[in-house]
């Protein structure tokens, strides 16, 4: 398998963890070249790398750079529709770190731009997928462990939103994303209705931000999810899943964290944030991207998926404006994107 030159456009926080991996942790990739709209800081991240890189002006040139071959989008969730678009066009893979667009619309252009050219070159960045614990618990439930699925409760628990610029319909945009995504995945059907409930609200949340809310989500089949997303729970990084069926239930595993029990007190701990626990996952993940492109196959969530986690999210923000059970209508998927999903 050949090496592959990864071009990274947006060297943010997230930009510089998967820059870190690729030159790193994982094998397979190199990182060539990078840009961000602070080109000083594209400047400092490049002069970090252990083999030279060029610092480009835009994305878009950072795309026509020939040395370049696939390329990794990382910068701010409204460009990301521009930067794949223009990938598309030059020919080249990508990694687009959610969301793939910020509205189902852009997301949909991205899918028919990807079936004009006439084959996968994206995968969205929904790492929970390679997550060892939700593997288990996806292969336990495929395998029947707990007969029919009947309902499932879901947890997403962070330690503290951050402290500037985040709003309710980011609860939903940036965090329950991820559930939205993984049932899909879980359980091979989409969903069909959403939710949004307000629970009484955390004093350690801003004045305008509702937090905790609860995520309604029903499957085609009748399956019903429930998702609690509280950002600023204060006690550290806290994801749980269980589902519920006819004949048993099946709990996501805490990622082989032991429980020690002494001096009267049993406990379990709790990771800090969101790198310690999916650190893994997000290891996984590049892994099976750099060897997807490096041998010329597809693989990982697709821009399908992405279209269609956007298309709930829009379905999901109408429902916390309104109060009201939405209905989510997607257009049958197309055969471009059958098999993995």
């Amino acid at each position: 398998m050949r090496t592959v030159r990864v071009g990274v456009i947006g060297t943010g926080m997230i930009g510089q963890t998967h820059i870190q991996r690729i030159t790193g942790v994982v094998r397979g990739g190199q990182v060539v070249a990078v840009t961000d709209v602070d080109l000083a800081r594209a400047e400092q991240v490049a002069g970090t790398l252990p083999a030279a890189a060029v610092v480009h002006k835009t994305g878009q040139d950072l795309i026509a750079d020939n040395d370049v071959d696939a390329v990794l989008v990382t910068s701010w969730g409204a460009t990301h529709e521009e930067y794949v678009l223009a990938a598309i066009a030059a020919g080249k893979r990508v990694f687009c770190e959610k969301p793939l667009a910020p509205t189902a619309d852009g997301a949909m252009r991205i899918v028919e731009a990807e079936m004009a050219a006439g084959r996968r070159l994206i995968q969205v960045g929904f790492m929970r997928r390679y997550d060892a614990a939700y593997n288990a618990l996806k292969n336990t439930l495929d395998a029947g462990e707990a007969g029919t699925p009947l309902l499932m409760h879901c947890a997403h628990r962070n330690p503290s939103a951050p402290p500037y610029g985040f709003t309710t319909d980011m609860i939903v945009s940036d965090s329950a994303v991820h559930e939205i995504d993984l049932v899909r995945w879980l359980f091979g059907e989409e969903i069909a209705a959403v939710r949004i409930l307000h629970p009484r609200s955390s004093s350690r949340a801003s004045e305008d931000l509702r937090d905790p809310l609860i995520v309604l989500l029903e499957m085609a089949s009748g399956i019903l999810i429930d998702v609690e997303v509280f950002v600023n729970a204060g006690y550290g990084y806290d994801i749980r899943a269980e589902v519920v069926g006819e004949s048993g239930t099946l709990s996501l595993s805490h990622g082989g964290l032991a429980t020690v029990t002494r001096d009267g007190q049993r406990g379990t701990p709790v990771p800090a944030n969101w790198r310690e626990r999916f650190d893994g996952a997000f290891d996984a993940e590049f892994t099976d991207w750099l060897r997807a492109v490096g041998t010329g196959t597809t693989t990982g969530p697709s821009s399908w998926d992405g279209y269609a986690a956007a298309v709930v999210t829009d379905r999901c923000l109408e429902a916390l404006r309104t109060g009201d059970r939405v209905e989510v209508a997607l257009p049958e998927r197309p055969g471009f994107y059958a098999g993995r999903s």
